[in-house]
């Protein structure tokens, strides 16, 4: 039963972590699109800086990494 539950945990990982090689192998230069939490509504409800790159919501459009 344990061997089973490792298995399918194994085989569940190895599709994860190929479904994320090929997203970056399909992206234009290997790069993530949106990866600040500040894009998202969701995450960032009350409107705070990108701990990554400092811009707020209003002025994102790309995170590289620089202030």
């Amino acid at each position: 039963m344990i061997t089973k539950v490792l298995l399918l945990s194994l085989v569940l990982l190895g599709l994860a972590v190929a479904g994320i090689a090929i997203k970056i192998w399909g992206k234009k230069d290997g790069k993530f699109a949106g990866t600040c939490a500040s894009q998202s509504p969701f995450l960032n409800k009350d409107g705070e800086a990108c701990s990554f790159c400092g811009k707020t919501p209003d002025q994102q459009t790309d995170c590289k990494g620089s202030k």
